[in-house]
């Protein structure tokens, strides 16, 4: 199932039933689960650990040294899961060795064409990336966000889970859990209600984190105000805790 013109260093590991298309490229230190198939003229450098049933479409660049002047050659890694979709000139990075030396990808998530990952990037599960979505160094994604094409991430920051991005949106501060952000320089427009009634959140939930939102973000108070307010919906509802404990840890402050 390797096309005779793929290479394939001898330091590899490659599971038995994985195809490999025509000229495609694979490194030494690179391992691939079970079911993976890659298309041509794909390009998989190490130290990368790919698992079971993903599939890599043509031109990928994946696990290749990490865009950073500071990087001077070290062993780094990146980890990605199963079950993920990687489309057409998908650009991948190794981790640094400031950043913890591995980037990262779960399980199940969509790629589409020309998105780029950067370097020590935390991406979760489920999560669908738009054509040309890019998120700079260290940025960490988590479960169910959906960023819109040609979404740009500021490094460091961080997109909280069942999140939207609207199309050219630019992120330069945390988006928390459920909130919709659009406009070119990003701001909070209201909570991803369709996101939400897809994954199971009854109405009573939704309602609850719609007031919480109102509460904490777009009203624009001090944060200590603003939780004491929401005190009852943070008690009482464990995903408008999982809002709350978001925006308390923001270390960059939170789109609004």
């Amino acid at each position: 199932m390797i096309h005779q013109t793929a290479i394939i260093d001898d330091k590899a590991s490659i599971a038995d039933d994985v195809s490999i298309g025509p000229y495609t490229i694979i490194g030494a230190d690179v391992e691939i689960g079970s079911g993976t198939w890659i298309g041509p003229h794909v390009v998989i450098n190490g130290p990368t650990k790919i698992g079971k049933k993903n599939k890599i479409f043509q031109f990928a660049s994946i696990g290749e040294e990490p865009q950073d002047l500071k990087f001077s050659g070290e062993t780094t890694h990146l980890e990605i899961g199963d079950e993920n979709t990687i489309r057409e000139n998908v650009t991948i990075s190794r981790g640094t060795e400031d950043g913890g030396a591995i980037t990262r990808i779960g399980n199940n998530n969509l790629l589409m064409a020309y998105v780029h990952i950067a370097h020590d990037c935390q991406i979760g599960n489920h999560i669908i990336f738009a054509n040309s979505a890019s998120c700079a160094g260290h940025v960490e994604v988590d479960d169910n966000a959906i960023l819109g094409g040609f979404t740009l991430v500021h490094q460091f920051t961080k997109i909280g889970k069942q999140s939207f991005t609207s199309m050219g949106s630019i992120i330069n501060q945390d988006v928390p859990p459920y909130v919709i952000v659009a406009s070119s320089y990003g701001k909070a427009s209201g909570i991803n209600k369709v996101g939400l009634k897809r994954s199971g959140y009854s109405d009573e939930v939704i309602r609850a984190i719609v007031n919480a939102y109102k509460l904490m973000i777009r009203s624009k108070k001090p944060r200590e105000q603003a939780m004491s307010e929401a005190a009852e919906l943070i008690n009482q509802y464990p995903e408008v805790k999982l809002m709350a404990d978001f925006i308390s840890q923001s270390e960059r402050g939170i789109i609004r």
